[in-house]
């Protein structure tokens, strides 16, 4: 049995995916995947989730896709209904710029 078997996490992979966009616009899945340590396969379905619900967009530049947030949202669950989007990022971000 895992060592981390019948834990529980604060954070869900789709904000985990979402700091990690945050942090590198142009990162690719696979390293989206692996800085956040799930498949790439998962790491797509996330991103397309979060696309879905306007939380993001992408764009192609060139063979790249880069990924733009859209931080004037607001979180989903209705305890945090009022809880903008820009500043989660700004709490789990902060500490990766110089500063």
């Amino acid at each position: 049995m895992s060592v981390h078997a019948g834990q529980w996490h604060f954070l869900t992979n789709h904000a985990r995916v979402l700091f990690a966009i945050a942090r590198d616009p142009a990162a690719r899945l696979r390293d989206i995947a692996e800085v956040c340590r799930i498949t790439e396969r998962t790491a797509q379905s996330i991103v397309t989730d979060l696309e879905q619900a306007g939380y993001m967009r992408r764009e192609r530049e060139g063979r790249r896709t880069r990924y733009i947030l859209c931080l004037d949202g607001t979180l989903r669950h209705p305890a945090e209904a009022d809880v903008p989007v820009r500043e989660l990022l700004e709490v789990f971000t902060s500490h990766d710029s110089p500063g």
